[in-house]
């Protein structure tokens, strides 16, 4: 299988980038001395002083607090820090994985319009559009808090979407998650998998997407490109996510392999998404290519990957505008899934908006938010260990465990899937009346399996 041809400036960029490294941290992050590349952004992979100093400015890592952090964390390069490693609320956001995972709504539409269509083809390059279009978000480089086990997250409120999400095991960290309307279904079994490398780290997805378009009962099957954060510690901290995403008609044999093209210096590459939908026979039909942070196109092609006479690019998806300055690099949906308007009636304690730290962070008191995450993560260690007390299991509320294993090109999953009962609450509360209008910012915070256990 082929993909699009790429720009000839690229090839320059490969060949400059060995020699440009000698350059090192006295290069800024614009070049000025370059004839015809004023302004262009450079990356670089090892960080520099300048870098260090402007992420100090917007709140991380001040020297003193870099060192000692560094100090800590050289123990653990090579390894797995997904849960092992307590981090410093200094580097977090004021939003959960669980709220992180609701982000690949905000696009939702485009899978209304998958369902909607009736080109097999087509059908694709929006589905895969949609999958391509929570990487805006995903360029953020804070940290999401992990959820408490049991923990939850509920959305309503947005282009006829339920969503509910809720944390179902603590170690390994995994969640999953549901989301419905009228057009499809989306299910998830979320588990990351991370490799420590020192100023940087590998973020590996191993889960299961799956989405069910309602019309014909088409199910599609979501493999995403791994991640890597860099200069975590040193230097400016930036996200590439350099790989392959494929996107999977399980009911046909069609599917999309779109290239997530690896950052070099200047930027070049950075952002860059091409590939194509294939049919069963693994013949092109429809060429793609974009940018994961600006918009998608599409134009048919032949079996050689080559557009088709008399046709043009067209654009599928484009980013929605986003606020300026926001410290968080927050889009408008990501602010709107963090407050109480997405939120609905008689919402869950256990959800995620509740978070005596979240909030805290949220309203910029660091320190009470690094005591509340303290708290909750001690409350949950002794909710631990009273459940093994007491020789009881966790199970989740809202989904089951299937005891079905899957592969992923990272390792196993354990599959949790959907057990309906949430749809069964919402019901019961929509059809009461005796619900109490409550202020829900004043409802604490409570996950717990034996209820809110103190230290």
């Amino acid at each position: 299988m082929g993909s699009p041809k790429k720009n000839e400036t690229k090839g320059f960029f490969s060949t400059m980038s060995s020699g440009l490294s000698m350059f090192g941290n006295a290069m800024h992050r614009s070049v000025s001395g370059l004839l015809g590349y004023e302004g262009v952004e450079v990356i670089n992979p090892e960080g520099g002083k300048e870098d260090a100093e402007e992420e100090a400015q917007r709140g991380r890592w001040k020297q003193e607090e870099r060192d000692s952090y560094w100090k800590m964390m050289q123990k653990y390069i090579g390894s797995d820090v997904t849960s092992m490693v307590t981090l410093p609320v200094l580097i977090f956001e004021p939003m959960t994985m669980l709220q992180k995972m609701a982000e690949l709504m905000e696009y939702s539409y485009l899978l209304d319009w998958a369902d909607e269509c009736e080109d097999p083809y087509m059908r694709l390059v929006y589905a895969t559009t949609w999958a391509i279009s929570v990487y805006h978000a995903y360029q953020r480089t804070w940290k999401p808090f992990n959820p408490i086990l049991a923990e939850t997250y509920e959305m309503v409120n947005h282009g006829g979407v339920t969503f509910i999400a809720e944390q179902v095991s603590h170690h390994p960290p995994m969640g999953a998650g549901h989301a419905e309307n009228e057009h499809f279904t989306y299910d998830v079994t979320s588990k990351l998998k991370t490799k420590f490398l020192g100023n940087s780290v590998d973020v590996y997805p191993v889960g299961r997407t799956r989405v069910t378009l309602k019309k014909d009962g088409v199910i599609l099957d979501l493999v995403p490109p791994p991640t890597k954060v860099n200069n975590l510690i040193f230097g400016r901290t930036w996200v590439d996510s350099p790989g392959e995403m494929i996107m999977t008609n399980l009911t046909a044999g069609d599917k999309a392999i779109l290239n997530f093209q690896p950052c070099g210096w200047f930027g070049a590459g950075r952002y860059e998404v091409d590939g194509y939908v294939y049919n069963a026979a693994e013949e092109p039909k429809i060429l793609m290519t974009g940018k994961w942070n600006e918009s998608m196109s599409y134009q048919p092609c032949d079996v050689e990957g080559e557009p088709l006479p008399n046709t043009d690019l067209k654009e599928v998806w484009h980013v929605a505008d986003v606020p300026e300055n926001d410290k968080f690099q927050y889009t408008y949906f990501a602010h709107k899934i963090n407050s109480f308007d997405t939120a609905p009636r008689k919402l869950l304690a256990s959800d995620s908006r509740l978070r005596p730290d979240r909030f805290a962070l949220e309203k910029g008191d660091l320190s009470k938010a690094g005591a509340e995450k303290s708290s909750l993560e001690e409350r949950q260690r002794a909710e631990k260990r009273n459940r093994e007390a007491k020789g009881d299991q966790f199970r989740p509320r809202w989904f089951d465990f299937t005891e079905e294993e899957t592969a992923t090109p990272w390792g196993d999953l354990e599959v949790y899937q959907f057990n309906g009962k949430y749809i069964e609450h919402r019901a019961a509360v929509g059809n009461s009346d005796s619900v109490d209008e409550v202020d829900v910012k004043s409802i604490e915070f409570n996950p717990w399996q034996y209820g809110n256990l103190s230290t």
